[in-house]
């Protein structure tokens, strides 16, 4: 018995070594300390960082028009006292390049009305939403809409963290 669970741990730890050894840039930027849309050159706070050709360039988030976001309230609405609204959101792609990884971030704004108030996006971290496993990118000029609701009627504050092409 004691053979049959020293092999089963024995597995196991070479199931987790092998995963670790495939590790994708998110767990290698995580490993090192910092998130996966950090630029090498470390951007900082409230700056875009984009990719071509593995050269990173640092814009204030202000400055960015390359690929932008279009809100679109849908419709607002109160609820045992509380007013929620509904919001797509379609990151427009503009470029002659296709978008490989986009981080957008949010702030207490951003408040949702539950966990399954977000669609074709997920939060990878507190402040951080990503596409989906299911979309690879967003193809050179073409758009991509998400939607979430959240609590309250104000549009909420989004920003292109990183991009990459």
């Amino acid at each position: 018995m004691k053979s049959i669970v020293f092999i089963f741990l024995c597995f196991l730890l070479t199931v987790a070594f092998v995963s670790a050894q495939d590790s994708t840039e998110f767990n290698d930027a995580v490993a090192r300390g910092r998130p996966p849309y950090s630029c090498p050159g470390n951007c900082g706070g409230e700056h875009t960082c984009h990719v071509k050709d593995s050269k990173c360039t640092c814009y204030d988030h202000g400055n960015y028009r390359e690929v932008y976001l279009v809100f679109k309230c849908i419709n607002s609405w109160v609820d045992c006292g509380r007013t929620y609204t509904q919001y797509d959101v379609t990151i427009v792609n503009p470029t002659n390049c296709n978008i490989l990884d986009i981080y957008i971030g949010y702030d207490y704004t951003f408040k949702l009305r539950d966990s399954s108030s977000l669609w074709n996006m997920v939060r990878i971290s507190q402040g951080v939403l990503t596409l989906p496993s299911y979309q690879q990118s967003i193809n050179a000029h073409a758009s991509y809409t998400f939607g979430f609701i959240i609590e309250g009627n104000r549009q909420p504050n989004l920003n292109i963290l990183y991009i990459r092409f």
